[in-house]
């Protein structure tokens, strides 16, 4: 089998990409290498240096003819949505439709789309399910929200199989210390410098942390699963910031310097995300604890 995976050459995709190889797939990736890094790219797998929102990228999907294209490539940073709206929903918006076309024109057999707990906004919910309603407060909340919308108008239009999976918090080896989804890799980062790590807020707001390598045997699992449906990959459980900063304490094997700041614009205060769909639909479930994963990623 063939598959496309956008944004290969970054943190979830790249993971995802090692996977697909190891499974026997022909592995195309598609990165404009933004954000991606050449040391991220397997050996077997053929790079493509190309924007999702370009022509090329589109006529590489229609000259490979994939099983699966997995989309992956977005822009993710919560505080730049906030900043560049039109850049936000250009990437995110107008990238998964340039892609879901060229899906359509290849007959893709599978579109699978990465989406993100933004989505809901600030739900002042414990526990989160996919029939919630989603009321997102940053524009990379809405601009993944609005992809979802023309995926499924694709599916409903023309046909085109697909299965949306909505993550929580990510976290592991290789990504990119930045943004409000990559808090522990900012905390690592700033360990492995010996600086003062910041806290945005008061240290309370909850996330649900899942371990990369979770992320993609659920998106192994939706190549034949979950079709038209919008799933959660999450633990289910919720930490706090200060939580996560115990653990992270307990793995380092002494105390760290911490200052409090002020909260962000567009940063959610609590997230937790219902996972029963998809130990139903994917016959998934989370294996990495928290303790775990990040004692991995530590190392």
């Amino acid at each position: 089998m063939k598959a496309v995976v956008t944004g290969g050459a970054g943190f979830i995709g790249s993971h995802l990409v090692e996977e697909l190889i190891t499974q026997g797939f022909e592995v195309h990736v598609i990165d404009n290498m933004i954000s991606g890094k050449y040391d991220n790219i397997h050996s077997l797998a053929t790079l493509h240096v190309e924007d999702i929102c370009s022509k090329e990228a589109k006529q590489i999907i229609f000259d490979e003819k994939p099983n699966v294209v997995f989309h992956l490539a977005a822009q993710a940073d919560v505080a730049r949505s906030i900043n560049d709206p039109q850049y936000d929903a250009d990437v995110n918006v107008n990238g998964t439709i340039n892609m879901l076309e060229a899906c359509r024109d290849a007959s893709t057999e599978k579109f699978i789309f990465a989406s993100t707990s933004a989505v809901y906004g600030n739900l002042q919910k414990d526990l989160i399910n996919e029939e919630d309603p989603a009321v997102p407060i940053s524009y990379y909340g809405l601009s993944k929200l609005t992809a979802e919308s023309y995926i499924r108008l694709f599916y409903y239009l023309y046909g085109l199989p697909y299965t949306i999976l909505r993550y929580g918090n990510v976290y592991g080896p290789r990504q990119t210390p930045k943004g409000e989804g990559g808090v522990v890799s900012v905390f690592l980062e700033r360990l492995r410098k010996g600086v003062t790590l910041n806290i945005h807020g008061d240290g309370e707001q909850t996330r649900d942390f899942i371990y990369v390598k979770d992320i993609v045997q659920a998106n192994i699992a939706a190549i034949g699963k979950g079709n038209q449906e919008t799933i959660h990959v999450s633990t289910s459980q919720k930490t706090s910031v200060k939580d996560l900063l115990k653990t992270l304490e307990k793995i380092h094997g002494s105390n760290i310097n911490v200052t409090y700041t002020e909260g962000r614009a567009g940063d959610i205060k609590h997230s937790c995300l219902d996972n029963k769909k998809a130990r139903q639909l994917l016959k998934w479930s989370p294996n990495t604890s928290v303790f775990n994963g990040l004692k991995e990623t530590y190392r």
